[in-house]
């Protein structure tokens, strides 16, 4: 018991300098952006440190460039790249106030804008040739023609089982077949968890789309839904001028969308109950 206790103290003194040999054994604590720019100073760079504008969007994007340092996973660069383009943003409006008394730090902001730029264009050029359907969806939106190719093969397979690419995905077929696109659009519904963010795109969409298609039921069914979720698609006085219909089957449509507005909420919607 007597030699016990030194040998417990010498293991508590050891712990730290065992932790700072491992390899993600032990992980780093910043309680502040300054004291992660000390320790990593290249994510900082050329970033403005000390001006009051963009100060929001400037530490979102320092600590994101933390994640890929510890993480450089696509996914993970695909976010530095999307909190780049807010702070580029920013300041980009920032770099045109005339500051009241340093005109060097109008000079700063244009040097930090500039920076975004590149950050940007290398960003872009790593994550050229990325797998991940977010980023090959990001890639078609920005005009890159062979990431249409490569998005579509995805069509019906796991990578595009989420609300957000099903979305993206039934916005190809808008045009070229309007059914296929209504049944995307509820796909996309059945996707959701509970608690989860609708994207109101969905359900005005699919109100328009069977408005298109002269499927008056569910025209009025869908712009229902919206108004159960709070998104503006019409009024219920537009909506009675614009889908004339006996009280009766008006009645079992506004109980019909209630109960699929709930469901979508719970993550229990079903496009057959659309029907």
């Amino acid at each position: 018991m007597i030699m016990a206790r030194p040998t417990l103290i010498r293991f508590k003194i050891l712990l730290p300098a065992i932790c700072l040999t491992l390899l993600n054994g032990c992980y780093e604590q910043h309680s502040s952006t300054e004291s992660l720019c000390e320790s990593y100073p290249q994510i900082c760079a050329e970033t403005n440190l000390n001006d009051g504008q963009c100060r929001l969007q400037r530490t979102k994007l320092i600590w994101q460039r933390y994640d890929v340092l510890k993480n450089p996973a696509d996914i993970e660069k695909y976010k530095e790249l999307k909190f780049t383009y807010e702070y580029q943003k920013c300041l980009d409006y920032a770099a045109r106030i005339e500051p009241t008394n340093l005109k060097e730090r109008k000079n700063n902001r244009a040097k930090a804008l500039i920076a975004s730029y590149r950050s940007i264009d290398r960003l872009n050029k790593e994550l050229a040739h990325s797998t991940d359907p977010e980023i090959i969806y990001y890639r078609l939106t920005q005009g890159d023609k062979s990431a249409l190719r490569q998005f579509l093969q995805l069509e019906g397979k796991p990578a595009l089982e989420t609300p957000e690419l099903q979305l993206a995905l039934a916005t190809f077929y808008t045009d070229k077949d309007k059914e296929k696109t209504i049944q995307l659009l509820k796909h996309a519904l059945e996707l959701y968890e509970k608690g989860q963010g609708i994207k109101p795109e969905i359900i005005q969409s699919l109100a328009t789309l069977s408005h298109q298609t002269k499927s008056i039921d569910s025209a009025y069914l869908w712009a229902r839904v919206g108004s159960e979720f709070g998104i503006p698609v019409a009024s219920q006085e537009k909506l009675v001028t614009y889908y004339p219909m006996p009280e009766e089957k008006r009645s079992l449509l506004n109980d019909k969308a209630e109960k699929i507005s709930k469901a979508i909420q719970k993550g229990n919607f079903k496009a057959r109950m659309a029907k």
